[in-house]
């Protein structure tokens, strides 16, 4: 019988999905399975992994397009992004922010993806803290961002 691993996350408003939760060196960690290793179990891990797995399992994105926390430059200061998810041709579709579920999504929140997309230039953004999910995409006619129900679908 597998020992059991003691963590307590709160049920997030994404479809389930298994995520693996184990104990390494006395610390709990969970499974990235885009990356092949297992990362500190954070509230924030605990939603990216969340919605990698919705990504590719429910909206059937790529596993071979995501790029995960990779750092950029923005004028002077060094950022990191959570998820971007090139498209077919290699161009960013989607960049993804999560933040843990005890964070409010705010104005400031759509800010912080918003500064990062200036370097990125993906036609689609969300926020999520797991419970909460702000999707965004780009309306040529409008010449702005629009409010969309969901995460966009994969093209």
């Amino acid at each position: 019988m597998e020992p059991q691993v003691n963590y307590s996350m709160p049920r997030l408003n994404l479809p389930p999905v298994e995520v693996q939760v184990d104990e390494i060196d006395g610390k709990i960690s969970i499974f990235d399975s885009l990356r092949k290793k297992y990362l500190v179990f954070t509230p924030e891990e605990w939603v990216r992994q969340h919605i990698i797995l919705y990504l590719v399992e429910h909206k059937k994105y790529p596993r071979s397009l995501f790029a995960l926390e990779k750092g950029l430059k923005y004028n002077t200061l060094q950022k990191r992004f959570d998820v971007l998810v090139m498209d077919r041709d290699g161009k960013p579709f989607l960049l993804v922010e999560c933040k843990a579920p005890d964070i409010k999504l705010t104005q400031k929140t759509v800010e912080q993806v918003s500064v990062y997309n200036k370097i990125i230039g993906a036609p689609n953004l969300s926020i999520s803290n797991g419970i909460q999910h702000i999707c965004l995409a780009w309306d040529d006619n409008l010449g702005q961002f629009k409010q969309l129900r969901h995460f966009p679908d994969f093209t």
